[in-house]
């Protein structure tokens, strides 16, 4: 099949982001299928006008910049998004298609993908990443009514215009039925890159002895955003505590976001920057593997919102490929897995005190960490490689084709 693969914030292995859209494409070119990715250029820099196209493992990825950023207003991201649904349209609509995907967030990616998928009468698969606009609405990031319901009707209208659509949780597909009922939905939550987190032993002793602060002391990592939604400052206050019962104890955050810097002030406040707690900018995704190599135990966490919890967070998903324990301080589908397997901690989301104490007292447990490492790693093989979780996306778009064939013969 030709397939065009709307993704606006696609990334490869060597900027810093989730690869799953790229491991997604470049598998099903090795399947035989044809892929036109497009997609937005966010770098820094200054910005030419016009579409550049890559070849990335037998992938055309055509990129056209358009600035974005988690420090912009919510306003200036609402242009952005509509900046490039006018482009992707446009774009898409050129390129020849057997089936078209879309992946948001945002929402309006569902656009290009419904016009494009009518002018070629091909159809149309659409994935949900985040729950919109159910989820800034619980935030009160989506207060005015009319944007409300302006942002509803466009899930709606991504839903009625999808063969199929994929969500990354359990709970997202549950959001999907609700506002469309008998929507075909699979569940197809992110992925574990298996080969990619296998790190040579050597090259962590490397990592750890080339920082004098970590060496062979206990590491709690988080790698990922530190936006508004993610509650960074949650882990920070926790390590107050668990200065307090264990001075060796180090926590690393490797990430970016508009919570960057009140996360670091929040640090430095506490007296913990630069002693218990480390910060560095974000990193490209082929860095992490000996980040996390060198973790004790990775993290994950977000605001005490209930639509949070379903979400399908990259990280959560590393540090099983990895082989790493994850704590997090939610509940949802990813807290009854650690619970159900032992593969990590389940943290209380009030109580960062208590937070402390469970983190110290588990990242000294050799026993409860190399059965917690062990039951990651099973999981990451049985249920959530990205090899296995790939034949379930392929079968998704190959079904949609086929109801489309079935339904023109007939």
């Amino acid at each position: 099949m030709r397939i065009v693969y709307i993704h606006q914030y696609y990334c490869n292995p060597g900027m810093a982001g989730g690869i799953r859209s790229y491991e997604q494409a470049r598998r099903l070119v090795a399947r035989g299928h044809t892929v036109d990715v497009i997609t937005t250029d966010i770098t820094p820099g200054a910005r030419d006008l016009g579409w550049r196209t890559t070849d990335e493992d037998g992938v055309t990825v055509h990129w056209f910049r358009v600035p974005y950023n988690n420090n912009m207003s919510y306003a200036r991201r609402i242009r952005a998004f509509a900046e490039f649904m006018i482009l992707a349209t446009a774009k898409a609509a050129r390129l020849r298609a057997d089936l078209v995907f879309a992946t948001s967030t945002p929402l309006t990616v569902a656009v290009p993908g419904v016009i494009a998928a009518k002018l070629r009468r091909a159809p149309f698969v659409f994935e949900v990443r985040d729950l919109w606009p159910e989820v800034p609405i619980e935030m009160g990031a989506l207060r005015n009514p009319v944007v409300q319901r302006l942002a509803g009707g466009l899930a709606s209208f991504a839903y009625r215009n999808a063969s199929e659509v994929i969500a990354l949780s359990p709970g997202m597909a549950a959001g999907v039925v609700a506002r469309r009922p008998g929507t075909p939905t699979t569940v197809i939550p992110n992925a574990a890159d298996l080969d990619l987190f296998a790190v040579d032993e050597e090259r962590v002793r490397r990592f750890r002895e080339s920082h004098d602060w970590l060496g062979d002391r206990p590491l709690l990592v988080y790698t990922g955003a530190l936006g508004v939604v993610n509650g960074v400052e949650y882990l920070v206050r926790a390590m107050r505590r668990a200065r307090e019962l264990d001075s060796d104890v180090r926590f690393l955050i490797v990430g970016h976001g508009r919570e960057w810097e009140p996360t670091k002030a929040l640090a430095a406040e506490l007296g913990l920057l630069g002693d218990v707690v480390h910060m560095w900018e974000k990193v490209p995704k082929s860095e992490l593997p000996v980040i996390l190599g060198a973790a004790t135990m990775s993290s994950s966490t977000v605001r005490p919102i209930r639509g949070l919890w379903d979400n399908s967070a990259n990280k959560f998903f590393d540090a099983l490929a990895a082989s790493r324990p994850i704590a997090i301080n939610y509940g949802g589908w990813q807290a009854d897995l650690l619970t159900e397997t032992g593969a990590g901690l389940v943290l209380d989301p009030e109580d960062t005190d208590e937070a402390g104490y469970q983190l110290v007292r588990h990242l000294r447990d050799e026993v409860w960490l190399k059965r917690a490492r062990e039951a990651a790693y099973r999981l990451a093989v049985e249920r959530f490689s990205r090899d296995l979780l790939f034949e379930e996306f392929e079968a998704v778009l190959n079904r949609s084709a086929r109801r489309k064939k079935q339904s023109v013969q007939s």
